[in-house]
Order: structure tokens, then sequence, then C-alpha cells
């Protein structure tokens, strides 16, 4: 018993128990069904009113990552390669709908962020432009790393994106949180989740290109969806895993906790609210699978709260 509560104490413990209080299972098969469906057309339609060498780029950048090659490229091609097509198939109801639904998927996203920091739910509207500023600004990212390609081909393109991805990922945790949470405890998300989604991609173009190619040879068209959910299914569980990180590293008396808690020793923004309590019970591997009380804080059996209750293993 008394190994279990210093392994539960660990960083390794704190992380793990953070992990099934987000149900981090299926919170990344939540986030890429919905990057899937939402995130991805809006994409293809964004690349429809770009100049054609940025759109092709684009292109080029997208499938290289997610490892399409041969026929099924052909397929994939289509939709960017037709942006005359692309713009009178979608109109600007189909613009709307589109970007409504990419919003959700930045709602999601957020509601990881809320939960491994334990923050109080809210926001409301303002929560709908904060998505909408992170999408405008991640289009943008995307379209400057496709033309920063064709410039300074794929090792510049390596190099000088991955302190932009980190950035990213930084300033997204930082606006997600509403501002809530200071800069510096959020650094260990951003630069595990830049580095992860940079490394992931790479390892994606060696074994995507095989899954893509079976999977199309077996499905046809729905063999090339069937691949993409499985690769926006490993890229949100890495989201999920740097968002659980960072709290569980501010937590505790070590040096590391210390230093990104600050000189004020308190990770939230001055007015910030208070977090909410952890879980009422012992969290369990079913909680992965969204089976159980997450990180409400309240059980659902009882309805009743414990502010001192913290996430086991």
């Amino acid at each position: 018993m008394r190994y279990a509560r210093r392994a539960d104490a660990s960083v390794v413990g704190r992380v793990w128990g953070r992990l099934l209080e987000l149900e981090f299972i299926d919170r990344s098969v939540a986030l890429a069904a919905k990057a899937f469906v939402s995130f991805f057309p809006l994409l293809i339609a964004f690349a429809s009113v770009l100049p054609v060498q940025g759109r092709d780029e684009m292109l080029r950048v997208i499938t290289t990552r997610l490892g399409v090659s041969g026929a099924a490229f052909d397929v994939v091609r289509q939709a960017f390669a037709s942006p005359d097509v692309t713009r009178t198939a979608t109109g600007f109801v189909g613009v709307v709908v589109g970007v409504a639904y990419a919003v959700s998927f930045t709602t999601a996203l957020q509601r990881v962020y809320l939960r491994s920091w334990r923050r109080p739910p809210g926001g409301g509207l303002r929560n709908r432009g904060r998505g909408l500023l992170w999408l405008t600004t991640v289009l943008g990212l995307l379209t400057f790393l496709s033309l920063l390609r064709s410039v300074a081909g794929e090792v510049g393109s390596w190099v000088l994106g991955l302190p932009a991805s980190t950035a990213l990922w930084w300033w997204t945790a930082r606006i997600l949180l509403r501002g809530e949470v200071r800069w510096r405890p959020l650094l260990p998300t951003a630069v595990l989740t830049g580095i992860g989604v940079w490394l992931y991609a790479a390892a994606g173009s060696v074994w995507m290109p095989v899954t893509v190619t079976h999977n199309f040879e077996q499905f046809g068209t729905f063999g090339i969806a069937l691949s993409f959910v499985s690769w926006f299914t490993g890229m949100a569980f890495l989201l999920v895993v740097a968002a659980a990180v960072g709290p569980c590293l501010v937590e505790g008396n070590t040096a590391v906790a210390r230093w990104l808690s600050g000189p004020d020793a308190e990770p939230l923004t001055d007015g910030a609210a208070p977090p909410l309590p952890g879980p009422a019970r012992r969290v369990r591997l079913a909680d992965a699978f969204g089976r159980g009380a997450g990180g409400s804080g309240v059980d659902p059996n009882t309805g009743s709260t414990d502010p001192g209750s913290q996430p086991t293993a």
C-alpha cells in the first residue's frame, strides 16, 4: 500500500491519474472525429481560395504528413485541384456551417485544457470567439508553412516550423484556458505538443503510406477516410497527454514545480477562480472510456463533492 501511494504521488502516477480523470480515450476519439468531419473539410475549402502555388504546396504538405501516395493521392488531389468546383459546391452557407463545425472542434479541445487544469466551465460567446481566432491563426500558420516549404525546402520548413509549432501550442493553451493560467506553467504542454506533433508527423510519413494503400485497395475511398481517422486519433491522444502533463508538473514541491509556478508560487493569474476539486472517488481504468465521474469532482452516484480528494491511479 505504501508503494502504491508513493507511485500515485510521483509525476508518472499523477499524469496517469489525470489522464483517467480526463477520460483520455473517449476524449481522443471525440477530438479525432471532430477534426475529421469539421476541421479537415474547412481546410479543403480554405485551400480553394489560395493561389495555385500555395494550394499545391498545402496539398503536398498534407499528403506527405498523412502518407498519401499512388492512386489514393489522385483521389485526395481532386478535392484540392478544383477550386472553382469547391467554391461553387460550398457556397456562403456551406462556409458558415463549416466554420461552425470547426469551432466545435476548438470547443472540444478547450474542454480538454479546462479539465486538465480543473478550471470551472463558462465563457459563453467569448469561447466561440476564441475558437474562431484559433482557427484563423492555424489556417494562417498552415499557409505560411506551405509557402515556406516552397522557398526554404523541406529542411528549412522543419527547422523554422518546429519553433513556430511550439509557439502556436503555447498560445493555444493560454487562449483556450481563457487566460486564467500564467504563461510559464503552460510551457511544458507547449513543448511536448510542439515536438510531439512534429515527430508524429514525421513518423506518420513512414507508416501511413502502407496503411493508406492497404485500406484504399480494400475499401476504396472509405479506406482513405479510415486511415485519416486513425491518424487524427493518434494526434488527438498526443494533445490530451501533453495537456495532462502540464498541471501535474506544477503540483508538488519539486524544483520544477516551483520554477513553473513562478515567483508568486501560483500558476493561476490574478482574479482567476480557484480550481475545481478532484474526483470524489478513486479513478479507474474504465474512466478512460468516459464511464466515470471525470474531472467534475462530483460523485455520479451520490452527487456529493470532496474538495480534498485527489486523483489516483
